[in-house]
């Protein structure tokens, strides 16, 4: 088995890598499934040992189950040869609900610990409901201190070994570097050849966080009509004859 590349997290609990090739679990429309728990199983089976979920996608049942028929069967010998991430919901974005969501997702998987805790959206809805999207009038404010607050505290009870945020923006991680005590590890974004994200990679760079990458071919952005090729060579800066060729 080929050697997986990993990095280091700042302010992480332990000295663990990350494996830089993590495979997702988000399939539409969002649910449990023994088609996923088989992919799962597979993927692990090829080299894979970082999975991507949250609660809204409802896969964390699925990736439990995997995991432990993994370690049963001997593919792995423990949890602790994997990486698992997981993420809090906009409707459990509210500082009541941050460690009781971490929990949630802690028993639905089936473990004592995650590598990774990300708040999943810099938003928060109302409370209930695992939905995207979702209303207008379902959108909350979103009080980015207390909600990290107990981030920290998730990883200082030892429930998440690193914390991050996903799809925050320079001027939002800006505000949140203000405050921080334990600052995020990561921040997962969309980023590809159609959306760079240039400005933010070099942000995160100069502040210690590792840019966690998602939709490496391209997010469908409204035009699913069209193919990844097609896209970029429709909204690329970069000459058509260049891009094709090395990403196509």
């Amino acid at each position: 088995m080929a050697k997986i590349l990993e990095v280091l997290l700042n302010s992480a609990t332990n000295k663990k890598p990350m494996p830089r090739i993590c495979k997702g679990t988000a399939a539409f429309p969002f649910a449990s499934s023994e088609n996923m728990k088989s992919k799962i199983l597979n993927a692990i089976k090829i080299g894979y040992r970082h999975f991507d979920t949250a609660s809204l996608y409802k896969s964390e049942e699925s990736l439990g189950e995997a995991i432990k028929e993994a370690v049963e069967s001997g593919l792995i010998g423990s949890r602790d040869e994997l990486f698992i991430t997981s993420k809090l919901w906009s409707s459990d974005a509210h500082q009541d609900r941050v460690i009781p969501a971490l929990k949630e997702s802690l028993r639905t998987l089936q473990l004592e610990y995650l590598d990774l805790y990300l708040v999943h959206w810099p938003m928060s809805v109302k409370t209930g409901k695992y939905e995207f999207p979702f209303p207008k009038e379902e959108i909350v404010p979103f009080d980015m201190e207390s909600v990290w607050e107990k981030m920290e505290e998730c990883q200082s009870l030892g429930l998440t070994n690193t914390i991050g945020v996903c799809n925050f923006s320079c001027k939002k991680l800006d505000k949140l570097l203000s405050f921080t005590k334990i600052p995020p590890a990561v921040n997962q974004v969309e980023v590809n050849p159609v959306w760079p994200q240039t400005k933010l990679r070099d942000f995160c760079k100069e502040k210690g966080i590792q840019i966690c990458g998602y939709s490496p071919l391209g997010g469908r952005r409204g035009e699913p009509t069209l193919s990844w090729t097609q896209l970029c060579s429709k909204k690329s800066p970069f000459p058509n004859r260049k891009l094709t060729r090395r990403y196509a």
